[in-house]
């Protein structure tokens, strides 16, 4: 895992070595282990580098002929491409391997990956450059269209910091941010900056796009007909497989512990797979009454015979950490489990480079409540997916939200290809947004801002293929969901208890927002970012209302961005606690 950057210029036009410079400098927390140049006519290649696999030669810009490749994450299945495609590498890197392909292949050299990665390939010889995306959009990476031509870098706020874009806001992006806590699509919430979208190639010459291609995460089709004990005798082998790979490292690694089941699953085939004790993370909070799993956690990892390391997160870390945190969601995401993520990996930083984790398990098993909801008719009481927002009825925006729900309609509309079930539509629903845009943006982020590589072995092409087919009933049965892996863990991790009543996860920032409304309140009313979408005469209520769940969500909202526009727009620096940063002037 790294930072990448790029400059594709038109003809004529040099990469001016200060805007590399400041690209490099505002990527080095992502790669602090060294960086890297390359330079040709027209184009710019920048590389930060967090050295994992190859700790000796992997250091990038990689070079073949007359293509240069950087890029950020991991290709796993490096071993089997080189054995399986008599590629001759120069060094033991993961990310040799596609820069061969690459020269062989073309532009379709990526369907041969199996990792999370965003890369850029410089072809000399064609005068183009490549950029390519995970399927999933586990690796960020985010285009702008300048007068000179195009550039290109693993976060945004490199674009801005480079002097490249100015920090503008969409107000579509904004009202979906309030409403939703991420964004969709293609766009973000910067006017001129754009995703690269998960699974997408495309291919760049003179500064301009001339060739765009697209693999999916997911397989086509509708559920297919299995027996139970073939399903699970699938799953088994593609879960195994998967968590395997994702274990590929030649730095110590760990992974993060929560008490539900996918992280259970996770935690029971490192176990299998490892001779020494798996090192476990998990975080809780200090608060009575919050959902804290960590009872259930510590249970498991004695079954596992782990060694399982736990934090408390305390209201006071809390607001003095709050203004980094947040601070390091430059795409921005209000989810709330951006806080325990943030301290789990600096903890984590203590003892190891690489964690694995349990994003993706409710998207490919069908394991949030909301999806039993999308499988029933509107007659039955079914409902759409995201049918309401953060602030609907509670009178606090200066005007209602408009267009927050324009991208997830258009998402919806994609999801729901021919053959699939309403459940499997819901499920794609979430792949294309929800996934990249916030379960994995926060992962990305929270952990590179410590200098940690997170991993994700539910994320895998085989494992979506042994299980996004399954029947749904596989997937959801007697009101519970992720049937299918339950039944796995009861197999092989039965002190998992898998079919026990899910308590949820839960970040008690309501509660603390509450207990703070006095003081915090006045503070986030008078943020010029804040008063231009809020009344703010309604956020001291609803800031002591915030013990409350729909007031609670409103509330953190609103605090995050506050603290994000004074940080990604604003440009205030990240110092001192949350009172202190949103006082100073």
């Amino acid at each position: 895992m790294c930072g990448i950057a790029g400059l594709v210029l038109k003809p004529g036009a040099t990469p001016e070595p200060a805007v590399l410079e400041a690209l490099t400098r505002a990527l080095a927390h992502r790669g602090p282990d060294g960086h890297g140049h390359h330079v040709q006519g027209n184009v710019a290649l920048a590389h930060t580098r967090l050295a994992i696999i190859d700790l000796a030669t992997g250091d990038q810009p990689l070079h073949a002929g007359p293509a240069s490749l950087v890029a950020n994450g991991e290709i796993y299945n490096y071993r089997e491409l080189r054995a399986e495609h008599g590629l001759a590498c120069a060094t033991g890197s993961d990310c040799e391997p596609p820069l061969h392909l690459f020269r062989r292949d073309g532009a379709g050299f990526a369907e041969h990956l199996r990792g999370m990665y965003a890369l850029a390939i410089h072809d000399r010889a064609a005068r183009q450059v490549v950029l390519a995306r995970d399927p999933f959009g586990i690796k960020p990476l985010y285009l702008a269209e300048t007068a000179q031509g195009i550039a290109f870098a693993s976060e945004p706020q490199a674009l801005i910091a480079a002097g490249l874009v100015a920090p503008r806001l969409r107000e579509a992006a904004l009202h979906e941010l309030l409403q939703l806590q991420f964004t969709t699509g293609a766009e973000t919430i910067f006017e001129g900056i754009t995703r690269l979208l998960p699974g997408e190639s495309l291919v760049i010459a003179d500064g301009a796009v001339v060739e765009r291609r697209r693999r999916a995460a997911l397989p086509d089709g509708g559920p297919e007909e299995i027996a139970e004990e073939a399903a699970l005798a699938r799953l088994d082998a593609a879960l195994q497989e998967s968590v395997e790979l994702h274990q590929r490292s030649d730095v110590p690694y760990g992974m993060f512990l929560s008490g539900g089941t996918d992280s259970a699953a996770v935690l029971a085939l490192m176990a299998r797979l490892n001779d020494r004790p798996v090192l476990a993370f998990t975080a809780g909070f200090d608060i009575p009454g919050a959902a804290d799993e960590r009872e259930a956690a510590a249970h498991a990892a004695r079954a596992a015979g782990a060694r399982h390391v736990t934090l408390d997160v305390t209201r006071q870390q809390v607001f003095a950490h709050l203004p980094e945190i947040v601070a390091c969601m430059d795409d921005p995401a209000a989810d709330y489990a951006i806080i325990p993520t943030w301290f789990l990996a600096r903890r984590a930083r203590e003892e190891v480079k690489v964690v694995l984790s349990g994003e993706g398990g409710d998207e490919i098993f069908g394991g949030y409540g909301r999806y039993r909801s999308a499988m029933k008719p509107w007659w039955l009481g079914g409902k759409a997916m995201r049918a309401h927002g953060a602030f609907d009825r509670l009178d606090v925006l200066r005007a209602p939200p408009r267009f927050w729900r324009d991208g997830i309609e258009a998402a919806s509309a994609a999801a729901a290809t021919p053959g699939r079930t309403r459940l499997q539509a819901a499920q794609a629903l979430d792949v294309a947004d929800w996934l990249p845009n916030d379960l994995l943006a926060k992962l990305d982020r929270c952990l590179m801002a410590h200098g940690v590589e997170g991993r994700t072995p539910f994320l895998d092409p085989a494992v979506a293929a042994a299980a996004f087919r399954l029947p749904d009933a596989m997937k959801v049965r007697e009101r519970q969901g992720k049937w299918i892996l339950r039944q796995w863990l009861a197999r092989h991790f039965p002190a998992s208890e898998p079919f026990r009543r899910k308590q949820g996860f839960t970040v008690p920032i309501g509660a603390w927002i509450a207990e703070e409304a006095e003081r915090l309140a006045p503070l986030v009313a008078a943020q010029p970012g804040v008063a231009a979408v809020a009344k703010p005469d309604r956020i001291l209520p609803l800031f002591r209302a915030a013990g409350g769940k729909r007031e609670g969500f409103a509330a953190w909202h609103l605090l995050f961005y506050a603290l994000w526009h004074r940080r990604h727009v604003e440009g205030a620096r990240a110092e001192g606690d949350v009172f202190a940063f949103l006082a100073r002037g």
